[in-house]
C-alpha cells in the first residue's frame, strides 16, 4: 500500500459493477448487470460506446438497403391486424350484441366500415349470437304508450328513438303484445290490430273479424319465416302472423249458441297469404281473456291468462285451442300478479308474487297424459335476492317476463328490478312510479339504416346519426363513420 493513501475499501462485486480496463488501455469500461441495465459495448470502429437497448421496449432499428439511412420498425405494425378479411370478420362477428358495438366497429376505418355495413355481415352477426338483448320495455305511462330503455350508456337508446307514431295514444290504442321485433296494438275505435315496427316505423293495419269482441280481445305476434337458422328479431319484411283469442260476439248469435254459451275463440292471420284462418274454439266455459298481459311463448304454443282458474293455450302447429287448468292457489293473490313462465326442461310453468314470497308451479305430463301441478319452490326476495324488506306500504307487482331471458320484472317502490329466475340473480333496472304490464322488446339494432345512407351527401349526417343511431358519439367519431 502507497504511503498516505489511507485505507481501501473492499466493495462488494453484487452491489457495484466491475470495472476493467478497456483492451486499448485507454480508460475504463463498467460491466453492468444485463437485468437491470442495456448492455454497452464498444463499437465496431473502436471509437466509442454502442447502447444494445431491448426490443421489448424500444423499436428495432435496422439500416436500409441502399445504406443512406436508418428504418424504424414500429412494434405496433408487427402488431397489427390481419390483412384477410374473413379473418377479420370472424372477429368483428364475436362483438358483443349491444346497440354501440357495430356503430363503434365502423368508426376505426374504412375497411371496419365496409364489412360491418355488409347486409351479409348482418346476417351472420344475428345468426352468431342467436337471441337478440333486451333494449327496454313498451307500457302505458301518462297517456301514451312508449318506449323506456333499460341498458345503460352508451347502449341506452332515447325512448323518442323507438316509437308507434299515431298509435302511441293509449285513448284508442291498447298494447296487446311484443315479439320478434315487433309490436302489436289494438284499435279500439276502428276494430281493428295493427302491427308495428318500432325500428322502421312500417305498420300494417288488420281488420278484426266480425266474429270476435272487441273489449275482450288478446293477441299476439310472431315472425313466420323458418329458414334454418333464421333469427326472429326485426323481422321486417319478412312474413309473420297474428293470433286472436276472444269471446264470441253477442251480436252473432248463431256463433254464440254453437260455442255454447260464448266459449273461448281464436283465429290467425297470415301476412304471406293476408287472410284470416276459420275459427277455432275450446271446451271450456266462457272466459275473460286478461288483456293487460302479454301471452308467453313456449315451444311452439302461445299460452294466456284468463281471469278465473283456467289459462288458454294455442298451438302454433296443429292450430288448436284448449284451455288448461292452472295451479290451485288459494291465498287470493291478485291475478295480475301472476305470470305463465317457462319452467324446466320447456315445461309450462307459472308464477305467483305475494310480495316478498315468489312461487314457481311447473306442470308435469306423465306417460299416459296426465297432467299435475309440481308443488312450488317458493323464494322469500328480500332474504334470498336482497331485494327491499316489506314495510309499511311497500308493495310488490309482477309487471313483466322476457321469454328468452327468463327474466321477470318486479316493482317494489319506488324501483324496478330484473330477475333471472334461472340464475337467480337480481338488477336495479330504474326508478318509476307508473306501475303497468311491461311488453319487452328486443332487436340487435344494427348500423345498417346509417350506413346505407352514408354515400348521400345531401343528408345532415349528424341528423341521420342522432336519429339512427343514438349511442353517444362525439361530433368527430360521427365525421369519421360517413367519409
Amino acid at each position: 500500500m502507497e504511503e498516505g493513501a489511507g485505507m481501501p475499501r473492499r466493495r462488494s462485486p453484487p452491489l457495484h459493477p466491475q470495472i476493467q480496463a478497456r483492451d486499448e488501455g485507454a480508460g475504463v469500461d463498467r460491466r453492468r448487470n444485463p437485468r437491470l441495465h442495456p448492455q454497452i459495448q464498444a463499437s465496431e470502429e473502436g471509437g466509442g460506446m454502442a447502447h444494445r437497448s431491448s426490443p421489448r421496449l424500444h423499436p428495432q432499428i435496422h439500416a436500409s438497403e441502399d445504406g443512406a439511412g436508418l428504418t424504424r420498425t414500429s412494434p405496433v405494425e408487427s402488431a397489427s391486424l390481419p390483412d384477410d378479411d374473413d379473418m377479420l370478420r370472424e372477429i368483428l362477428l364475436r362483438l358483443p350484441p349491444q346497440p354501440s358495438s357495430l356503430p363503434r366497429a365502423s368508426a376505426v376505418c374504412k375497411r371496419w366500415r365496409g364489412l360491418v355495413t355488409d347486409p351479409k355481415f348482418h346476417r351472420q352477426f344475428r345468426a352468431h349470437h342467436g337471441k337478440p338483448p333486451l333494449l327496454g320495455i313498451f307500457e302505458f305511462s301518462n297517456g301514451w304508450n312508449v318506449f323506456k330503455p333499460i341498458l345503460d350508456p352508451p347502449d341506452c337508446i332515447p325512448s323518442q328513438r323507438f316509437h308507434l307514431g299515431r298509435y302511441s295514444q293509449r285513448c284508442h290504442y291498447i298494447l296487446l303484445d311484443s315479439r320478434h321485433g315487433l309490436v302489436l296494438v289494438k284499435n279500439s275505435r276502428q276494430d281493428e290490430v295493427v302491427v308495428c315496427n318500432p325500428i322502421t316505423g312500417h305498420h300494417r293495419c288488420l281488420a278484426v273479424p266480425s266474429e270476435l269482441r272487441m273489449d275482450n280481445l288478446g293477441g299476439a305476434v310472431l315472425c313466420a319465416a323458418g329458414d334454418h337458422g333464421h333469427v326472429h328479431v326485426g323481422c321486417h319484411p319478412n312474413p309473420f302472423k297474428v293470433v286472436l283469442v276472444s269471446t264470441a260476439t253477442s251480436a252473432n248469435q248463431p256463433l254464440a249458441a254453437a260455442t255454447s254459451a260464448n266459449q273461448p275463440l281464436a283465429c290467425v292471420y297470415s301476412s304471406e297469404t293476408r287472410i284470416w284462418s276459420n275459427l277455432m274454439s275450446a271446451e271450456a266455459p266462457r272466459q275473460f281473456i286478461d288483456t293487460g298481459v302479454p301471452p308467453t311463448l313456449i315451444g311452439s304454443a302461445l299460452y294466456w291468462l284468463s281471469e278465473n282458474d283456467l289459462m288458454l293455450k294455442f298451438d302454433l302447429d296443429k292450430h288448436i285451442l284448449a284451455a288448461i287448468s292452472v295451479p290451485p292457489v288459494t291465498d287470493g293473490t291478485y291475478y295480475r300478479n301472476r305470470r305463465i313462465i317457462q319452467a324446466e326442461d320447456g315445461a309450462i310453468g307459472y308464477a305467483i308474487l305475494s310480495y316478498p314470497s315468489f312461487q314457481m308451479w311447473q306442470r308435469n305430463v306423465n306417460g299416459q297424459g296426465v297432467a299435475t301441478w309440481l308443488h312450488p319452490k317458493t323464494i322469500d326476495m328480500h332474504t334470498f335476492l336482497g331485494l327491499p324488506s316489506q314495510t309499511g306500504t311497500v308493495l310488490g307487482w309482477l309487471l313483466g317476463y322476457d321469454e328468452d331471458t327468463d327474466e321477470i320484472f318486479v316493482y317494489v317502490r319506488p324501483n324496478v328490478y330484473g330477475v333471472q329466475l334461472k340464475l337467480m340473480q337480481s338488477r336495479k333496472l330504474h326508478e318509476t312510479s307508473c306501475v303497468n304490464p311491461y311488453y319487452p322488446f328486443k332487436s340487435f339494432y344494427t348500423p345498417e339504416q346509417i350506413m346505407l345512407l352514408r354515400l348521400n351527401r345531401d343528408v345532415d349526417v349528424r341528423l341521420l346519426v342522432s336519429y339512427l343511431c343514438p349511442l353517444q358519439f362525439s361530433p368527430t367519431v360521427c365525421d369519421i363513420l360517413f367519409k
